[in-house]
């Protein structure tokens, strides 16, 4: 039997990416989105993997969504919190709204995502948790303060419930892209494109399948050695 896979956040970029792998992969996969009917739509029909629709900032939204998967598909046993926004703007004009969007979704999301699953994965004494974290959780970025605090954050949350999940069966391990060719980055200036490939020792951006590749081997039975690791895919940006 198929292992379930839940990837939030799994309908576009980098996270329609993942979803395609792990199902490419031989996992029944179920992709989570928030807000694109369209984007899912269409998603579903290209891949026969189903979209579920909620936000992963409300947690009872989260606890309503995980029991609807896993009634159609069964326990899951890889979630991968991908899901995330960003509101960026220079600290001094930063509002509150800017900042606590960004955190409910890109911190808390993983609260209140793995919370629930968390005690089925220790009964069953086997889980993968995959945070998508971010090169700009690892050193910063100017008109990012709310983005990288979380993204950061996300990787004491990796490293400490690993910890509680080792003896269980369970790994909880991190990934930090670096600039993606997702429709996103696409969509700014060639400019400043040009400026960011510049920083980048291997002269190109990422491809959402190269993420997507590195959370199958962490998902993957050969990978239960690894657990708390960050592990860093950005072309040589920032090395840890």
């Amino acid at each position: 039997m198929a292992r379930v896979a839940l990837v939030t956040g799994g309908t576009r970029g980098i996270g329609a990416a993942i979803s395609k792998s792990l199902k490419a992969a031989g996992y029944d996969v179920a992709a989570n989105y928030a807000g694109n009917d369209q984007a899912a739509d269409a998603f579903s029909k290209e891949t026969g993997i189903p979209a579920y629709k909620w936000s992963v900032a409300d947690y009872d939204a989260c606890v309503e969504g995980i029991g609807k998967v896993e009634n159609d598909l069964g326990p899951i046993d890889v979630l991968v919190n991908n899901a995330g926004i960003t509101r960026d703007g220079m600290f001094h004009k930063m509002t509150r709204e800017q900042w606590q969007e960004v955190m409910d979704t890109n911190l808390s999301g993983l609260f209140n995502m793995t919370h629930p699953l968390w005690p089925g994965m220790r009964d069953r004494k086997f889980g993968r948790v995959i945070n998508i974290s971010s090169i700009n959780g690892q050193k910063g970025q100017m008109g990012q303060a709310n983005y990288s605090a979380a993204k950061a954050g996300d990787l004491g949350f990796t490293k400490s419930l690993a910890q509680e999940g080792a003896f269980k069966g369970i790994t909880v391990n991190a990934i930090c892209p670096g600039y993606i060719a997702t429709e996103m980055v696409m969509a700014v200036p060639e400019k400043v494109r040009d400026a960011i490939v510049s920083q980048i020792p291997v002269g190109r951006l990422g491809e959402p399948e190269e993420i997507a590749r590195c959370v199958v081997f962490l998902a993957s039975d050969e990978a239960g050695f690894i657990t708390g690791s960050t592990l860093t895919a950005n072309g040589g940006q920032y090395m840890t």
